[in-house]
């Protein structure tokens, strides 16, 4: 599971370089959000624009990366495709996470 990191101001910005975040690499993903959020300022947004597959256990883990999130920081999604797009309205996970269209709308709602 490959994920990039960077900060933007006061954001951390995570991308997901795989394609698909299902059962095969749930666990990588999770464990690897905690490495990443560690030392994160309170605001983490995950880019999904490359990721085109999510299935119920790419969507636990990403709930559980929220989850294990610091009381001050907030996981927000950004760039869904729009099977991913799909698979979190339909499973009410948009009232969940605040969910961008891409990153740059993601950085300017955290200015706001």
């Amino acid at each position: 599971m490959k994920l990039d990191s960077r900060t933007v101001g006061t954001v951390q910005v995570i991308l997901v370089e795989d394609r698909r975040i299902d059962a095969s690499v749930a666990i990588q993903f999770k464990d690897r959000m905690r490495e990443l959020t560690a030392m994160a300022p309170g605001r983490v947004v995950l880019d999904l624009h490359r990721v085109n597959f999510v299935d119920s256990s790419g969507l636990g883990a990403i709930v559980a990366a929220m989850k294990q999130l610091d009381a001050g920081q907030k996981l927000d999604l950004a760039g869904l495709t729009p099977g991913v797009d799909k698979v979190f309205r339909l499973t009410r996970m948009d009232s969940i996470f605040a969910i961008h269209g891409d990153v740059d709308a993601a950085l300017s709602a955290a200015r706001l």
